[in-house]
């Protein structure tokens, strides 16, 4: 197993983050300057006030109401590129924008996984949002089954899939819970060469099946290796705000693929400041590859 690795995602021309400091960061989606709370950013900022207030829109949360107030012509969405994908930009009512380009080079390693294997390949996004990983496995040429528990999250992805060019590449959107989709899925044999997972700490599916990280990953694990086919390509699962170590993800993966030719990674996600330089912590990561 390596040492720990930071994944770091570097200004682009339709995505940059410009400042962070004192639980705020600012950044740029395309034309549009945003600001929003992030508790990460446990520093300073280094731009002056007068530039923060400068910002198109910012996320605020008070006690009693908490939401976008908008200074500027800024659309209800947006598209930008990025990492030569799509995507629709429309900042929600939890301070999300729709994207997370922390993910940039998770996406980069998937694509390449895929165009290295020079075969047919099958991938199984759960917790799949808006699509960011869905997009990069289709864009490479796997078949992809794209699983969420949210109608609206699973639209916004079919949005970014038809904005990528990325319409008519064989995806299979799935509204389900993703134990019981992938249970499913073992009893009809049918198996995958590649799994994504992006669990919450804490969520529902679409039929109030509650999902708690500390009592349902390992659960899923075991489920996902079932669902594995026999010749695996790679596994990749990143970890947002449930307090674990990239550490306790890379031990289930080093459980699971211990004696199978590949190699395991884990570590941090970040995205570098184009002022500053300093990286912002945004989640984890642990991931298997094949060796090809």
């Amino acid at each position: 197993m390596k040492e720990l690795t930071v994944l770091i995602t570097k200004p682009s021309k339709d995505f940059e983050l410009i400042d962070s400091g004192l639980g705020e960061k600012m950044e740029r989606y395309g034309d549009v300057v945003l600001s929003r709370p992030d508790p990460q950013a446990l520093w300073k900022k280094s731009l002056e006030e007068k530039e923060w207030k400068g910002v198109d829109a910012f996320f605020r949360r008070e006690a009693e109401k908490s939401g976008w107030q908008v200074k500027n012509d800024v659309p209800e969405r947006w598209p930008i590129e990025l990492a030569g994908l799509k995507f629709w930009i429309r900042p929600s009512a939890f301070k999300h924008t729709g994207v997370f380009p922390e993910q940039v080079g998770n996406w980069e390693w998937v694509m390449k996984k895929i165009t290295d294997a020079k075969r047919k390949v099958s991938v199984l996004n759960l917790f799949g949002y808006t699509g960011g990983a869905t997009l990069a496995a289709a864009k490479a040429g796997a078949e992809v089954c794209h699983v969420d528990g949210s109608k609206v999250a699973i639209g916004w992805a079919r949005d970014n899939a038809a904005l990528s060019g990325l319409e008519d590449k064989p995806i299979r959107w799935i509204l389900d819970d993703a134990r019981v989709y992938v249970k499913r899925e073992i009893k009809r044999g049918r198996r995958y060469d590649g799994i994504i997972l992006d669990p919450p700490a804490f969520g529902h599916g679409p039929n109030k099946e509650l999902w708690k990280i500390e009592d349902h990953f390992l659960e899923l694990m075991d489920l996902c290796q079932e669902v594995m086919s026999s010749e695996p390509l790679f596994f990749l699962i990143n970890g947002y705000a449930s307090g674990y170590s990239a550490i306790a993800y890379a031990n289930n993966l080093e459980n699971y693929f211990k004696n199978l030719n590949g190699e395991i990674e884990r570590g941090e996600l970040t995205i570098e400041e184009s002022k500053g330089k300093r990286l912002l912590p945004c989640g984890i990561f642990a991931r298997w590859g094949a060796k090809l």
